[in-house]
């Protein structure tokens, strides 16, 4: 007998047949292995989604930011250059009254408090 034969044999003896029962560790893990996957799917998921959700809130917060400063220094720079020629006060007071009425507006279309609260009951 050679020694690949001798290799053969002893790898195709220890093999596990696949018919036989699984042993104890095998259940044992393939338990471990399900209640992780619970876990992950009703305690771990939520969170990182949760998480995700607040981080592209928290981006879009940001860049919705930059772009309202951005409007409103280009506003400002294009009124001081062509309207008010050197003015700049002229420029910040158009762009508080403008400011002010977009305020108001939003003002004016709120809803009382307990409309608000009857909504969400």
């Amino acid at each position: 007998m050679s020694l690949s034969d001798h290799y053969v044999r002893s790898v195709s003896e220890t093999s596990p047949t696949p018919d036989h029962e699984p042993d104890l560790v095998d259940r044992a893990l393939g338990t471990l292995d399900h209640a992780l996957d619970i876990v992950h799917d009703k305690v771990l998921r939520p969170i990182l989604l949760a998480g995700r959700t607040l981080a592209f809130i928290f981006v879009l917060f940001l860049v919705g930011l930059v772009l309202v400063s951005v409007l409103i220094i280009g506003i400002i720079r294009l009124f001081n250059v062509y309207l008010f020629a050197n003015h700049v006060w002229l420029s910040y007071a158009l762009v508080g009254v403008l400011s002010l009425g977009a305020g108001l507006v939003i003002w004016r279309r709120r809803r009382p408090l307990p409309q608000r609260k009857n909504q969400h009951d």
